[in-house]
């Protein structure tokens, strides 16, 4: 793949629960490192994951870039996986997935044992858990940072949560068949967000399709 231009947006994208201004400080440094980087933000819970998908490929098309390139967090991941299996138009060049339960998401499913639990996970994530796993665009770049820190709220709501995690998301889960490229990290899941390491890294593979 040709390097990445300032023209070249990279789009990163929070997870469940929290609005798009958590990801200022990785936006940040992204952008610090000479990317294009803007944070972009969506509904978490009452829009179905295609829904966002559909909302995120309208934005990536309105950039009128040549193509874009995607850091995801935990569900913002999952929104852009989805993303480019409904638009195979939209053109990403590199999408770096942090935390991001790909296969499933064990302290979910834990969660939607509790009264109103599948509310509060959303209509995104229980699409995600209720459909087949989108399987990724070959001209696509995939690297995947995942967190063996495990501190986080999964742990309240899963306390068998295999081992290793990040306290949200086992380390098996966040694997995708026919993906090499990835590196765990000693991190938590929310503490991705703040992580120079985490930041680091993404910039790493952004550049060169590899990490550091």
């Amino acid at each position: 793949m040709s390097p990445l231009t300032t023209s070249e947006p990279v789009i990163v994208i929070h997870g469940l629960w929290v609005p798009g201004l958590v990801m200022g400080l990785l936006t940040r440094r992204i952008a610090q490192d000479g990317f294009a980087a803007r944070t972009y933000a969506y509904p978490t819970l009452r829009l179905t994951l295609s829904e966002n998908a559909a909302r995120l490929a309208q934005y990536c098309a309105s950039l009128a870039a040549p193509r874009v390139h995607i850091v995801g967090h935990s569900m913002g991941g999952l929104v852009a996986l989805k993303m480019l299996e409904m638009n195979r138009q939209i053109r990403c060049g590199r999408l770096v997935l942090a935390g991001t339960p790909y296969t499933g998401s064990f302290a979910g499913q834990r969660l939607m044992r509790f009264p109103g639990g599948r509310a509060l996970l959303g209509r995104s994530i229980a699409e995600w858990l209720d459909s087949p796993r989108p399987l990724p665009d070959g001209g696509v770049d995939i690297g995947i940072i995942a967190g063996t820190r495990g501190y986080g709220l999964g742990r309240l709501i899963a306390p068998d949560l295999p081992q290793p995690h990040d306290g949200v998301v086992a380390l098996a889960e966040t694997e995708i068949p026919g993906v090499s490229r990835r590196i765990t990290l000693n991190v938590g899941h929310t503490e991705m967000l703040v992580s120079r390491e985490v930041a680091r890294q993404c910039c790493a593979f952004l550049r060169s399709g590899q990490f550091a």
